[in-house]
């Protein structure tokens, strides 16, 4: 039986689909079966994995609010062992079309019971925003994994997100838990981003994962490729950040450490002299 993780931060801009992206790739690359599931109306974790949002003719919209199969949905990508639901414009107008709905925040949950099984994980991108289609993501997941910015305001909404996941225990799904909270954008060269970790560690103690992403030239660079670290620059300080990250979630888990898998080459539409070295890695 796989492990729905619903990857969460209503706070835009905190590395939520760079780690989605990522840590599912790391996931792939040391042999599970992983789904990620796009929720997001901006579609970044889409185009992320190099699919045109703007050619996708069927996303979960379909599934969450016109019942089609979300077995249907399931495209691959270049990552082997990696598919994709995708986003699309739609999701735009999910929230106010849910609203009517029966059962409206268990649609997610409802449509995914056919696939838990074929998938060791399925991962899903939620949107910057506590609403319905966030909800619906905590409704079905096991778990949620929280970005979150070393920035000043690095706990400021934290409160409101832990309240909404303890509203979804109460009234929608009382086994969700909280897988961890993984530090992102942290620079070594800041007194910030090490006070930073200091108090997200009080406050939050082993829910914190011991790694962190730093902040990356590189990480930046490789959604304009439509390619995950891993296979645009995947001896880059990023890519090792979120190898280990992955490893750690496995480790979590209880599940056996990677066997060592070579991550695919780059695409030929990578431009080598982009991916040249300088600067943060």
């Amino acid at each position: 039986m796989g492990q729905i993780i619903a990857c969460a931060n209503q706070k835009g801009g905190v590395g939520k689909t760079t780690t989605v992206v990522n840590l599912a790739t790391y996931l792939a690359l040391a042999g599970d079966t992983v789904l990620v599931i796009d929720l997001d109306p901006q579609g970044n974790t889409t185009s992320g994995f190099g699919l045109d949002r703007g050619q996708i003719q069927h996303s979960i919209y379909e599934a969450i609010i016109e019942d089609a199969p979300v077995s249907e949905l399931v495209v691959g990508t270049v990552v082997p062992g990696l598919s994709i639901v995708g986003s699309s414009i739609s999701l735009a107008g999910a929230e106010v079309e849910l609203a009517p709905l029966p059962q409206r925040e268990r649609r997610l949950a409802r449509i995914l019971t056919e696939l838990v099984a074929e998938y060791d994980y399925i991962i899903l991108d939620c949107p910057p925003s506590l609403g319905l289609l966030t909800v619906n993501a905590l409704t079905a997941a096991n778990a949620v994994v929280i970005p979150i910015q070393c920035e000043y305001y690095a706990l400021e909404g934290l409160s409101q997100l832990i309240a909404t996941i303890n509203l979804v225990r109460n009234h929608l799904n009382p086994d969700l838990a909280i897988k961890g909270v993984v530090l992102t954008m942290y620079d070594a060269r800041t007194n910030l981003s090490a006070e930073v970790d200091a108090e997200v560690r009080k406050h939050l103690g082993s829910a914190v994962f011991r790694t962190v992403i730093p902040r990356s030239v590189r990480l930046s660079e490789a959604p304009s490729y439509g390619l995950p670290i891993a296979l645009y620059r995947p001896d880059s300080k990023g890519a090792e950040a979120y190898a280990s990250m992955a490893a750690e979630l496995r480790e979590r888990d209880g599940r056996a450490a990677p066997r060592p898998t070579a991550a695919p080459t780059r695409g030929s539409g990578t431009a080598d002299a982009a991916a040249a070295d300088g600067g943060s890695q």
